[in-house]
């Protein structure tokens, strides 16, 4: 039996689904009813497996506005054994569907794998990826055609690294003489930038020599710096060693400093370095001092010449100067910046810090008074200097019926929405991004709305990023009660607010979120991780898989949130950074800068990621506790204690601080679409 339905049936199927868009748009009433949700995904899961099976599955779903993604599904697991008339009987019904492109995609890699070339040129459309571009010229040469540079190899050759299947069309590509010393040497030069010394390997043979050897110099210099400056030693002093030598420099300043320090002073009179190789691997070792925080890290700082100096050696001989709370010279180091580094907020606070320290409390004050008008990290702080409310002033979207209309009158964003119905939520970011990819922000923030009414949050917080729209607070920090996290914090022993906190800045809700090394969900907890924290609190452990569930994930990351804080005398915001870094992190930097106070050992976390990280969850905390108690907040001074000290949870006795909007703040009148207070 064919998986495909008979035209007549597909005929009223459509005409069956353009009547269910049309009542969609008229009333949220007509969505899919829960029953036929379950059997959609009982037979989505069938179809997953291949075959027919999920046919009897699906014979009430002919209607329904995701049955396409079944017989597309069954074709993909398939894949090996169906033909071509099958997948283009399939594109011809469903040619601008998502899954049709994805159906092409898989048929034409398999075509690849079969070397139908001729099937394979049938099918191809340009602009599916390096992989299936490669495959195309592949399928020309075995057709007999040959390579021009220009046309077929240009775009692929700017790339600094290539998939395997490249590699036949670039073999050709070089017996037609068309790899040109010249030519190698930009893609080696582009993959040295990018550290892709496999890159630079594979090209080195088709050097001639001393090409060659120098090329290989690149590749060591990328993959065993150490090695590299040894043998440095006694390379000669001409260009292409060189660039291997500043290369080898600054990747062994990443590991050993000390080492690179010393290779450093043996080879710099060896080599006729650039003004740019020497700015480079002195930046490069200032900037690696500095994060050990070594003794002679701010004189390297200072010393660097004018043309050696970035935005990063400015902002680390600040953090140095603050670690040692040397005010003069945090002061000196804020007046070296460009006035645009100035102004960030960060280092408006600290030179507030600073002049208060050196007895300029007037100039302090109109510094912090600035800031406290920001709901940021440092606005907050400079508020709780100055002992003033804090300022967040929501707004909410104004009510626009013709837009919303118009949207739920969206085919595609229907679909998105039926997705994460289903739990297909990778699928429906897909749809969404496609229904929504030439849209205004209004229409935009509209849908957002639309996708948090359902419960599909990070919709919100990736879309509203910008502008007014980030006082669209109870949009972009929701409060999912259905999700359990008030009740498991409590059973924990730990804040609502901080672990929404948490919860916002490591996922921005995205359930399905999962990160390169492997930690999934609304709190990304590593399934090993996730499996002792379980054990120990006596929860159970069904696998990785689970932490999808938010449920699952919150129970857990609750439970292994408290225990960092257990780790930290309660501290939150210690807690956060271990929570990013690692335990054995922060006890390092502990031991190291412990005696600091907070805010500052904040600014001197070695690693701009925790930096950033704890500075936006105790930020989003503020922003929790608010709309869970909806005027007056813990103060980030009283959750952010001194290193050391205990800290305990608010209790109706703790002294809390007052929210309010200035007046400047006030929006104007709204208009349709926009925001409104």
């Amino acid at each position: 039996m064919s998986v495909f339905l008979l035209p007549r049936r597909i005929l009223l199927a459509w005409l069956l689904l353009a009547g269910w868009l049309l009542t969609s748009a008229g009333a949220h009433a007509a969505e899919p009813a829960d029953a036929r949700r379950a059997a959609f995904k009982q037979a989505y899961a069938a179809a997953q497996q291949g075959g027919n099976d999920w046919q009897p599955l699906a014979t009430s779903l002919h209607d329904y506005p995701l049955y396409p993604y079944l017989p597309a599904a069954a074709l993909q697991h398939d894949i090996q054994q169906i033909d071509r008339a099958s997948v283009e009987s399939y594109l011809a019904q469903y040619p601008d569907w998502i899954p049709a492109a994805d159906l092409r995609r898989a048929f034409l890699r398999e075509l690849a794998r079969r070397q139908d070339w001729s099937t394979f040129l049938a099918l191809y459309q340009p602009g599916l990826g390096d992989t299936l571009a490669c495959d195309a010229l592949q399928a020309r040469l075995a057709g007999g055609g040959t390579l021009d540079f220009e046309r077929d190899l240009a775009t692929l050759w700017a790339r600094p690294s290539l998939p395997d299947a490249c590699d036949p069309v670039l073999a050709a590509a070089h017996d037609q003489g068309l790899l040109t010393d010249a030519r190698l040497w930009t893609r080696i030069d582009r993959a040295a930038d990018a550290g892709q010394a496999g890159t630079i390997a594979n090209l080195a043979s088709w050097l001639t020599e001393p090409g060659r050897a120098s090329a290989l110099q690149l590749a060591q210099a990328l993959r065993d710096p150490a090695a590299a400056l040894n043998a440095a030693r006694s390379w000669p002093d001409q260009p292409r060693q060189r660039q291997a030598a500043t290369l080898a420099l600054v990747r062994q300043a990443r590991r050993d400093t000390d080492a690179a320090d010393t290779a450093w002073q043996q080879l710099r009179p060896r080599f006729r370095f650039s003004e740019s190789q020497r700015n480079q691997v002195m930046q490069t070792l200032a900037l690696y001092h500095a994060t050990d925080f070594d003794d002679g890290a701010l004189a390297r700082l200072i010393a660097l010449p004018a043309t050696a100096q970035t935005d990063g050696t400015r902002e680390w001989r600040v953090r140095v100067a603050l670690a040692r709370q040397d005010w003069s010279a945090v002061l000196a180091g804020l007046d070296a910046m460009p006035a645009s580094q100035q102004q960030d907020g960060e280092w408006q606070y600290f030179r507030a810090r600073a002049l208060a320290a050196l007895g300029r409390g007037d100039e302090a004050r109109r510094l912090l008074d600035a800031q406290a008008d920001q709901p940021t990290f440092f606005g907050f702080l400079s508020a709780d200097r100055l002992d003033q409310p804090y300022a967040i002033c929501p707004l909410t979207l104004a009510d626009d019926p013709q837009r919303e209309q118009a949207l739920l009158a969206n085919p595609g964003l229907l679909r998105a929405f039926e997705l994460y119905a289903v739990d297909l939520p990778k699928l429906a970011r897909r749809e969404w991004a496609r229904a929504l990819q030439d849209a205004d922000p209004a229409t935009q923030r509209m849908a957002a709305d639309l996708a948090n009414r359902r419960g599909w949050y990070d919709r919100a917080v990736f879309t509203l990023s910008s502008g007014d729209a980030l006082r669209l607070y109870d949009l972009r920090f929701p409060l999912a009660s259905q999700d359990g996290l008030v009740p498991q914090a409590a059973q924990a022993g730990i804040e609502p607010a901080w672990a929404y906190g948490i919860l916002r800045a490591e996922s921005a809700w995205m359930s399905d979120a999962q990160s390169g090394a492997d930690a999934r969900g609304l709190m990304q907890l590593l399934p090993a991780t996730a499996a002792l924290v379980a054990k120990r609190n006596g929860l159970d452990w069904g696998g990785g898989d689970t932490l999808y569930d938010p449920a699952t994930n919150i129970a857990l990351g609750t439970r292994y949130l408290a225990q960092m804080a257990a780790r930290f005398n309660g501290s939150p915001w210690l807690a956060s950074a271990a929570y990013n870094a690692g335990p054995n992190k922060v006890e390092q930097w502990l031991a190291a800068r412990g005696t600091l106070a907070p805010d500052l050992f904040v600014a001197t976390i070695p690693y701009k990621e925790t930096r950033e990280y704890v500075a936006r969850v105790m930020a989003f905390s503020v922003i929790y506790d608010w709309r869970l108690s909806g005027d007056t907040v813990v103060p980030l001074a009283t959750r952010m204690g001194p290193i050391g000290q205990p800290y305990a949870l608010p209790t109706a006795a703790t002294t809390r601080r007052a929210v309010a909007c200035p007046a400047e703040a006030a929006p104007a009148p709204a208009v349709a679409g926009s925001v409104s207070p």
